[in-house]
């Protein structure tokens, strides 16, 4: 049974790339070498993880998606040996929802005897609420069986509503037997950890890549290993992964 990852949230810039290749890392460190897809047709930001050998799937024709691309997707799924991650875009959620919920394609991969892992990302600050929403579109559209993992990114504020954290929030409350996991990503000072991890993320390295650059700092290298391991140590008690 591979489990298949798909990274969903109709928000653009709310960290949907990161989680990707956070996870990738993460199947990477335990031996596993998980199928790397990015189907984003504006900022395939995954794919520029050259270490992790992403595949893009282009679903463009011309200046219009065309969802019939999605069937390649499915075949490579169909035929992955081992775990896949799937990135996409803010631009391609709507027409990738939509498609996977009008064929059918979650009761499609139960049959193939895989197991559909949602990946769902909650922002704090102006994109709350639309992330929030994204999130219960997504929990009310799958089956019953899709598991989901929500990702909690404070880069802008603290997730919260009138002083209630999101397992208090109504959204969560409704949807928890469907929620597996929630992953709490740092909170990272902006002068030190956050400037660290953010230039890691836009060289498009991963930690392995970072740690072994003999350029950076003993501390930058220092942080890196700490934020990789708040990260991974979340990832080892989520039971879908």
């Amino acid at each position: 049974m591979a489990r298949i990852h798909m990274i969903l949230q109709g928000k653009g810039g709310v960290g949907k790339s990161m989680i990707a290749a956070v996870v990738a890392q993460y199947k990477q460190s335990k031996g596993q070498k998980p199928l790397c897809i990015d189907t984003d047709p504006v900022n395939a930001t995954f794919e520029g993880y050259k270490s992790l050998d992403v595949r893009r799937l282009n679903i463009m024709d011309g200046d219009e998606i065309n969802t019939r691309h999605f069937d390649a997707l499915v075949e490579q799924i169909a035929a992955a040996e081992g775990d896949v991650i799937i990135d996409n875009g803010a631009s391609s959620f709507v027409p990738m929802s939509s498609y996977l919920i009008s064929n059918q394609v979650p009761a499609l991969l139960k049959e193939m005897g895989h197991e559909l892992v949602v990946h769902s990302v909650i922002t704090g600050g102006q994109a709350q609420d639309d992330t929030v929403n994204g999130f219960k579109q997504l929990a009310a559209q799958f089956p019953d069986d899709a598991e989901f993992i929500v990702w909690l990114n404070p880069y802008w504020g603290p997730i919260e509503n009138q002083g209630q954290g999101f397992e208090q929030m109504k959204a969560y409350k409704e949807n928890k037997a469907r929620v597996s996991a929630i992953i709490h990503i740092p909170a990272l000072k902006e002068e030190t950890y956050g400037r660290d991890f953010g230039e890691m993320l836009q060289g498009r390295l991963t930690f392995d890549e970072a740690l072994a650059m003999e350029s950076l700092t003993i501390m930058t290298r220092q942080r890196l290993k700490i934020v990789r391991t708040q990260l991974f140590g979340q990832l080892e008690n989520a039971a879908v992964l």
